[in-house]
């Protein structure tokens, strides 16, 4: 990666921080603007060649009772991000082992979810070979959480070998969080968003700026499948999904990068402020899992209990529903960020993220037994 240095002699006494901005604003232009370009072009060029050919291949989304939607829509948001990704991070990140695995890891998975897209694939085939991937980041590139910081109050709390465990098991939920948040037009696209640009921001504050690209290469590569997906402007029979190949990739990207920028002695920021920047999924995803063991079933079997189920039924539209989760995700976030750069304490943080699961779990619980209440009261007035 061409690298720029900017110098700047402040002879006009500028304040230090006003010069930082300068001098990065400086370096990112300088040196992103190519990237996130590539990333962006190629992007696009991929959906454009991918819609006339995803029908004859079986990768659309049929409409069926609990997929509303007109048509069969292209399930290749998840291969054009993708691609973007890998070509603009092959020309322009550092060669290094750890991102030759990620880019190996990352095509497994996205082969995996197209897959599942086309053959609606088990869950014990999609856990299991998501289980081989995450070995890859664990064995291969040497990459787990060991270390969950003072989350206790006192000593770091280290994992030791048990944390090769524990990072199998962080994939495997991150992997499926995002999975399951993708159920309206734009959701997952946007709490990728968030989540990764969150990760940047955080590697800026920390002036780790040669591990800002990554994370800004996936953000901007997003962008072309977010406009096809949401965007009102969007041509007639244009819409694309991003599929199980998509929300895979970016759940498996999430925590790849929470992994590489919590651990070790560079780290950008400390563990327990992951959870801040991938709550929404994560809460989501648990959320429902309990209430899915609760009542007998599968902690995999699909219904309408998510977040955005929930506010779909409360008679919010798509588009407000997905703008009120997006900002719910963001404010969450910076929460966290604030958090981080104010050096509270690991174990008040931990405890505000735990208030924060609990107050949700309450609300939407509480909501779920007010439907069940309404659902018995209709079925009796039916007999």
């Amino acid at each position: 990666m061409l690298v720029v240095k900017i110098t700047i002699d402040n002879k006009l006494f500028i304040p230090n921080h006003i010069l930082f901005i300068i001098k990065t604003f400086g370096i990112l232009m300088l040196n992103l603007l190519p990237a996130l370009l590539i990333a962006f072009s190629v992007s696009i060029l991929t959906i454009k060649i991918l819609l006339p050919l995803a029908p004859h291949i079986g990768l659309v989304d049929i409409p069926t009772a609990r997929k509303k939607h007109n048509g069969a829509i292209p399930l290749i948001g998840g291969i054009s991000i993708f691609t973007g990704v890998l070509i603009a991070s092959t020309l322009f990140v550092d060669r290094s082992q750890i991102l030759n695995l990620y880019l190996i890891s990352s095509a497994l998975i996205v082969f995996l979810g197209t897959l599942d897209d086309i053959y609606d694939l088990s869950v014990g085939s999609r856990i299991i070979f998501q289980g081989i991937v995450a070995s890859i980041m664990v064995f291969g590139a040497d990459i787990f959480i060991s270390n969950l910081g003072s989350i206790a109050g006192g000593s770091p709390v280290d994992l030791g070998y048990f944390g090769i465990i524990f990072t199998i098991l962080a994939c495997l939920a991150a992997i499926n969080a995002f999975n399951m948040v993708d159920g309206i037009d734009g959701l997952a696209g946007a709490m990728s968003i968030v989540t990764i640009g969150s990760i940047a921001s955080l590697n800026l504050f920390a002036g780790q700026l040669d591990l800002i690209i990554l994370p800004l290469v996936i953000v901007v590569a997003i962008l072309p499948f977010f406009f096809y997906n949401v965007s009102r402007r969007n041509p007639r029979g244009k819409k694309i999904f991003m599929g199980d190949a998509g929300s895979m990739f970016m759940g498996l990207t999430v925590i790849w990068l929470l992994t590489l920028n919590t651990q070790g002695e560079s780290a950008s920021f400390r563990p327990v402020t992951a959870l801040w920047i991938i709550s929404i999924p994560l809460i989501d995803m648990i959320a429902i899992m309990i209430r899915r063991l609760i009542a007998g079933n599968s902690p995999f079997k699909a219904d309408n209990g998510h977040l955005h189920h929930t506010l779909l039924q409360a008679g919010f539209s798509s588009r407000k529903a997905l703008v009120t989760i997006t900002l719910l995700s963001l404010s969450i976030s910076i929460i966290g960020i604030s958090l981080e750069m104010l050096k509270v304490p690991a174990w008040i943080s931990l405890n505000l993220f735990i208030a924060v699961f609990i107050a949700y779990l309450i609300i939407i619980s509480g909501y779920w037994k007010r439907q069940e209440a309404l659902s018995c009261k209709t079925s009796n007035k039916t007999f």
